[in-house]
C-alpha cells in the first residue's frame, strides 16, 4: 500500500544519499548534505535538485568511463 511506498521511497532516498556521499569525498564539493536540507523556497528547492542531479550525473559518468577503462585493459 501508500505506507510501503512511502517507506522505499525514503529507504532509496537515503541508499542514494549515503551513496553520493561516499562517491564525493575528497571532491570539495558539499551537495550531498544539501540534497537533505528542507527549503521553504521552491525555486531553490530546484535549484538544488538540478546541482545535486548534474554532480550525480558526472560522477556516474566518470565511473562508467573507469569501468569501461579496465575492460578495455582486461581484453
Amino acid at each position: 500500500g501508500a505506507k510501503l511506498v512511502h517507506f522505499i521511497y525514503h529507504f532509496a532516498r537515503h541508499v542514494m544519499t549515503e551513496d553520493v556521499k561516499r562517491l564525493s569525498v575528497d571532491t570539495g564539493i558539499p551537495f550531498a548534505e544539501a540534497v537533505m536540507w528542507r527549503s521553504q523556497d521552491m525555486y531553490i528547492a530546484k535549484a538544488r535538485h538540478r546541482v545535486a542531479y548534474n554532480k550525480l550525473l558526472q560522477i556516474l559518468q566518470r565511473e562508467d568511463f573507469v569501468i569501461d577503462e579496465y575492460k578495455k585493459k582486461a581484453r
